[in-house]
């Protein structure tokens, strides 16, 4: 097999164009092999998956419960089908095969790998999210995390169904977006916080336009007007990179409806709080934390770092934020849930806390806490508590 795609990529090479299914299987018969049509589509879908796709992962990448692919090393490969990670018996023929494959994909999504850049965090062209760790700072061998977008934004019932929001859930969440409440989704990595966040957008009014700001394009929320711009790292000159801070100044010149920042995570949480207290409603976004509480001190860390000062960072925080939904992955199945829902709340000191108002048990009952009222007025008795 490695001599005959050696001979298939010379006669591409020398024929030059793009390398496309009816040119794989031309040049393969041109071999003279004895093979039948099933065996030229199959080798043909198979080395052209090595030219221009993901090789031997391709097939992982096509199924359409698979959510990530792992691969630490030529040995491991891990996938996650939305139950936990599992490990598959596929296997790279050796190290420098699975370094190809990492720096042929890097280089598709315009960004470099090799030994003075030994990683690399890029989208590829479908949208796969790609992040690349190459020896010997990967010390058991080069490391690809691939994270798929979800083909389609969830309904509210199919999240019901997955167990990440009770039945009696959905009410609260519709309520959250027909109110225009501002608000964040916070959670640890992977815990489906975008995922949450495309399935409420989708019920968006129609005659709302979305202007979405991402780092990496993830958000797929089911709706007529959406406008998405995406960060560009700088180049290899280290020029012509967009950061998200300078998006969503642009965005605030777009006339949003709903200003939406895929992650907060560094000095663009100024131009949010900004916006936000300049009569841009209903905006919101996902933000890292552990727990719903931790969320004003990331906040403050992000603003101070930006240059305000604490007393600024909790004045704007309290005048533009309502609401924190917070989401966790539990251990052992992974499965996804909303754990709490709270209210932000400027104390008598100037800091901004969080007032617990709907929790979500283990067993996917709502239980209302102290807050629980002061959230049903926030969002305009659209939702009251049981």
């Amino acid at each position: 097999m490695t001599r005959l795609s050696e001979a298939v990529r010379g006669r591409l090479a020398d024929a030059g164009g793009e390398p496309t299914a009816g040119r794989v299987a031309a040049a393969l018969r041109a071999e003279e092999r004895l093979l039948g049509d099933r065996e030229v589509l199959a080798l043909a879908d198979e080395l052209r998956a090595e030219f221009v796709g993901a090789g031997p992962l391709e097939p992982l990448l096509r199924a359409p419960e698979v959510t990530d692919v792992l691969v630490n090393g030529p040995n491991e490969v891990w996938i996650d089908t939305g139950e936990g990670l599992s490990r598959t018996g596929l296997r790279f023929p050796d190290e420098a095969t699975l370094r190809r494959l990492a720096q042929r994909l890097t280089a598709a999504a315009g960004r470099r790998l090799d030994d003075a850049a030994p990683y690399a965090d890029a989208r590829l062209p479908g949208g796969v999210r790609l992040h690349a760790v190459l020896p010997p700072v990967a010390a058991n061998g080069t490391c690809l995390s691939l994270r798929l977008p979800r083909r389609r934004a969830f309904t509210l019932e199919e999240l019901v169904t997955a167990g990440t929001i009770p039945a009696e859930g959905i009410a609260l969440m519709a309520a959250l977006i027909t109110s225009r409440s501002a608000f964040l989704i916070s959670g640890g990595t992977g815990s489906g916080k975008t995922t949450l966040l495309s399935c409420l957008l989708s019920n968006a009014d129609p005659a709302e336009r979305l202007v979405l700001v991402e780092d990496s394009a993830e958000l797929s929320p089911d709706h007529d007007h959406v406008v998405r711009l995406e960060a560009r790292p700088p180049n290899v000159e280290g020029a012509g990179g967009v950061t998200l801070n300078d998006l969503v100044r642009q965005a605030l010149r777009m006339r949003p409806d709903r200003l939406v920042v895929g992650e907060v995570r560094g000095s663009e949480v100024v131009v949010l709080l900004n916006a936000l207290n300049t009569g841009h409603e209903g905006g919101c976004g996902t933000l890292h934390a552990n727990t719903a509480a931790d969320v004003p001190a990331r906040l403050e860390a992000l603003g101070c770092a930006a240059g305000l000062s604490r007393e600024a960072v909790h004045s704007q925080l309290a005048a533009a934020l309502d609401i924190v939904v917070h989401l966790v992955r539990e251990p052992g199945g992974g499965r996804r849930r909303i754990a709490e829902v709270c209210l932000l709340h400027r104390g008598p000191d100037g800091l901004v806390g969080v007032v617990p108002a709907i929790e979500f048990t283990t067993a996917g009952e709502m239980v209302a806490s102290r807050g629980a009222d002061t959230l049903a007025t926030r969002l305009g008795h659209r939702w009251c508590p049981q």
